[in-house]
C-alpha cells in the first residue's frame, strides 16, 4: 500500500493500514524545495513528519518481534517505509514501488496534485487500485469514469466487476461532515447511504435503572463514564467503561443506565423531490418589509376600509364606488365635496388626514424594498430575536460542508468567519444564512452571533487554539452550551475534553478530528471494498460496508445469527440492488446467507480487516515495528 501526502490524514491513514490491517505501507511525503541534501538513510525529517502518529507504531513491548520476510525478497509484511520526494512524479512513484503495489492513496490537500499523480499512476500500473482525495465532487465523478476507462484500455482482459472498484474518489470533508453536524444537534440521526437504502443511526439517552431496549438493533453502547468528570470518555484508555461497539444481546441486557446508538430504520432512498413551484415563486414579503412597516401598512389598509364602509352607510352609495371615492380623497385627486351632505364632507377631511399619514409609510416601503434588493447579495445579520440556533465558526472546506448539511436539516445557523473571501461565505450568502465577519477571538464577535441564546457551538476553524479560545469564551457566557471542537492533535483533544467536562459537568462537550473520522473510509476503500460510510461513536468509529457473501467464508452458508461476531461485525441488511431479494433490514436470525447475496455489514476497523481476510492485528498482537526512511 502506498500513501501520498503530508498532513494528518495521510499519517493517520498509513497508521491505520499498518496497525489495523497489518499491511506493508510506503508513505510518500514531499520534501521542502530548499531542504539540504542528506544521505538516503536519514531519519530526521521523515520521522518528524510522521511525529506522534507513528510513535505508537515504533514503540515495542518486550523484544519487539518482527514479521517474517517472504521468500521472494519483498518487504517484510507489516513494515512501514517513508520515502521523500519533491513531487509524486514517475520517478518517485516508481521508487515507492507503484508497479508492484496493490493500492495507492493520493491524499494531498491540493486537488490538482492528486489528479496529476493519479493519471501517472494509472499509466504505470493499470491494475492499481486508486483512492483519491478530492474536494470537488462533480469532478471526482468524472475522474472515476476516466481512470476506469483508462484501465480497461490498458488491460482489456480485466474483469469489469473489478473495474467498478478500481478507482474511488472520496472527500475527507464529506465523510466527516455528518459526524460533526450530528454531534452539534441533539436528536439528529446519523445517516449513511447504503446503495438503495438509508441507514439511520440514532443516539438514545439512558433510562435510569433500565437497559437499552433489546428489541432494537443496537450498534454501540456509549461510555459508562459519561457522567463522571474524571472519566476518559471514548478513548482507548476507557477500558470496560468505554464505548462497546456491536455488543451482543447479553451485553445490552446488562448495560443498565447506559446510552446506546441504535439502528432505528432502513428505508428506500428515493429521488429528491423537486421544490414546490408556488413556494419557490412566492413573494418574500418578510424579507422585503420589516415587521413594523408591515403593521403600518395593515393599519393604513384598515383605515381605508373603515372610511369606505362609513361612506357607504352615510351616503347609501355602492361599497365599491364608496371605496373608489375614498381612495381619490386620500390621494387628493377627488373633487371637493361642496354642496354634499355634512357626513360626506367630514369623511373627505378624514380621508385627507389618512392620506397625509399614509404618504411617509409608502415612502418608507419604497426605500426599504429598494434597500433589500440592493443588499440581496450582502450577508444577512443575525436577527435580534434569534434563539436555539447553532453558531458555526469557520467557513473553510469543513465548515462549508457542515453548513450545507445543517441547512438541509432545516437547522438555524449563524456563521462566524474572519476572512470575507473564504470559500463558504458565498455559500452562506446563497443560503441566506446570517453571517458575522470578524475574528472570533475579538470582543463582541460571539455576542453578535447571539451566543447567549444559541443551542450549540461548532468550532471548525483550522487553528486549535482559536477553537479552544472560542469554546472557553462561549462557555463563560453560557455554561451549559453544547460545544463541538475540531482539534487536530488527539492528546490535546483528550486533555481539552476532560478539562471542559470537569469544569462544566452538565454541558455536553465533543472533540472531533476530520482525519480521525475520514481515515477508516479511505483505508477500507484501499482494501478493495467500497466503505459506505462511517458513524462516530464518541472517539471511535463504526464502519458500514457492502460485501458479497460469496467472497467471504465467514458469511457464506451461515445464518444471520451465526455470522454475527460481537465487537467485530454484524449483518444488518441486504443490499436491495442485487437480486431484488428485499429492502428489509430486520433480518431473521435464522435467515441463511447464500452465495448470491450482497449484504450491508456494520463493522469495527479491526473487524472489517478480519472479514476481508487481511489478517488485521488483534488486541494482543503487534505488527512489525520497523520504520524505514528514504529520500528520492
Amino acid at each position: 500500500m502506498i500513501v501520498c501526502g503530508d498532513d494528518a490524514l495521510s499519517h493517520r491513514l498509513a497508521r491505520e493500514l499498518h496497525e489495523v490491517y497489518a499491511e506493508q505501507v510506503t508513505l510518500l511525503v514531499p520534501t521542502l524545495p530548499d531542504a539540504p541534501r542528506t544521505p538516503a538513510g536519514r531519519t530526521g525529517r521523515a520521522l518528524a513528519l510522521f511525529g506522534r502518529v507513528t510513535a505508537a507504531v515504533t514503540r515495542t513491548s518486550g523484544t519487539g518481534a518482527t514479521a517474517a520476510t517472504p521468500g521472494d525478497g519483498a518487504e517484510p509484511t507489516g513494515t512501514l517505509r517513508v520515502v521523500e520526494s519533491a513531487e509524486a512524479d514517475d520517478r518517485a512513484l516508481t521508487d515507492a514501488g507503484v508497479e508492484r503495489a496493490a493500492a495507492l492513496a493520493l491524499v494531498h490537500e491540493d486537488d490538482e496534485t492528486n489528479i496529476r499523480a493519479a493519471l501517472t499512476a494509472r499509466r504505470l500500473n493499470p491494475r492499481l487500485r486508486l483512492v483519491i482525495r478530492l474536494y470537488n465532487r462533480k469532478l471526482g465523478q468524472h475522474l472515476e469514469t476516466l481512470l476506469d476507462q483508462a484501465a480497461a484500455v490498458a488491460e482489456p482482459g480485466l474483469d469489469p466487476e473489478k473495474l467498478d472498484a478500481a478507482t474511488t474518489v472520496l472527500s475527507d470533508v464529506d465523510t466527516a461532515a455528518p459526524g460533526l453536524a450530528a454531534a452539534a444537534v441533539a436528536g439528529t440521526s446519523k445517516v449513511v447511504q447504503a446503495g438503495g437504502l438509508l441507514l439511520h443511526a440514532v443516539d438514545r439517552p439512558p433510562v435510569a435503572g433500565q437497559a437499552p431496549d433489546p428489541g432494537l438493533c443496537t450498534l454501540a453502547l456509549l461510555s459508562a463514564t459519561a457522567g463522571d468528570p474524571a472519566g476518559c470518555e471514548g478513548s482507548e484508555r476507557s477500558g470496560d467503561a468505554g464505548p462497546r461497539l456491536l455488543p451482543d444481546d447479553r451485553t445490552v441486557a446488562a448495560a443498565t443506565g447506559r446510552a446506546a446508538v441504535t439502528l432505528e430504520a432502513v428505508t428506500p432512498a428515493g429521488p429528491a423531490l423537486p421544490a414546490a413551484r408556488l413556494a419557490a415563486s412566492a413573494l418574500p414579503v418578510a424579507s422585503l418589509f420589516s415587521r413594523r412597516l408591515r403593521w403600518s401598512l395593515a393599519g393604513a389598509f384598515g383605515a381605508v376600509l373603515a372610511l369606505a364602509l362609513a361612506s357607504t352607510f352615510t351616503t347609501g352609495d355602492h361599497p365599491l364606488h364608496a371605496a373608489y371615492l375614498t381612495l381619490l380623497d386620500i390621494f387628493a385627486i377627488g373633487d371637493p365635496a361642496v354642496g354634499e351632505p355634512t357626513g360626506r364632507q367630514v369623511l373627505q377631511i378624514l380621508a385627507g388626514f389618512v392620506g397625509l399619514l399614509l404618504l411617509p409609510v409608502i415612502v418608507a416601503a419604497l426605500l426599504e424594498g429598494l434597500g433589500t434588493f440592493r443588499t440581496a447579495t450582502a450577508l444577512r445579520r443575525p436577527p435580534r430575536g434569534l434563539s436555539g440556533h447553532v453558531v458555526l465558526l469557520g467557513l473553510g472546506k469543513v465548515g462549508t460542508r457542515v453548513l450545507a448539511r445543517l441547512r438541509r436539516l432545516n437547522i438555524p445557523v449563524v456563521c462566524v468567519e474572519s476572512d470575507p473571501e473564504a470559500r463558504g461565505v458565498a455559500v452562506a450568502r446563497r443560503l441566506r444564512v446570517p453571517t458575522v465577519i470578524g475574528d472570533v477571538t475579538e470582543e463582541g464577535v460571539l455576542e453578535a452571533a447571539r451566543i447567549h441564546r444559541a443551542h450549540a457551538l461548532l468550532a471548525l476553524t483550522s487553528v486549535d487554539i482559536t477553537n479552544l479560545e472560542a469554546a472557553l469564551s462561549a462557555r463563560a457566557v453560557t455554561p451549559d452550551l453544547r460545544v463541538v471542537l475540531r482539534l487536530y492533535d488527539d492528546d490535546f483533544a483528550t486533555a481539552v475534553f476532560r478539562t471542559l467536562r470537569t469544569a462544566h459537568p452538565r454541558a455536553l462537550t465533543r472533540s472531533r478530528s476530520v482525519s480521525h473520522l475520514a481515515a477508516p473510509a479511505f483505508a477500507g476503500a484501499m482494501m478493495g471494498r467500497q466503505v459506505l460510510g462511517a458513524v462516530p461513536v464518541e472517539r471511535r468509529v463504526l464502519l458500514f460496508a457492502a460485501v458479497d457473501v460469496a467472497d467471504h467464508p465467514l458469511l457464506d452458508g451461515r445464518t444471520v445469527a451465526e455470522a454475527f461476531r460481537p465487537g467485530a461485525w454484524r449483518v444488518i441488511a441486504l443490499d436491495g440492488r442485487v437480486g431484488g431479494s428485499g429492502q428489509g433490514w430486520r433480518l431473521r436470525p435464522e435467515r441463511l446467507l447464500a452465495a448470491g447475496d450482497r449484504v450491508v455489514v456494520a463493522a469495527t476497523r479491526r473487524g472489517l480487516a478480519e472479514l476481508l481476510g487481511r489478517g488485521g492485528r488483534d488486541d494482543h498482537g503487534a505488527p512489525d515495528n520497523s520504520v524505514r526512511t528514504e529520500r528520492g
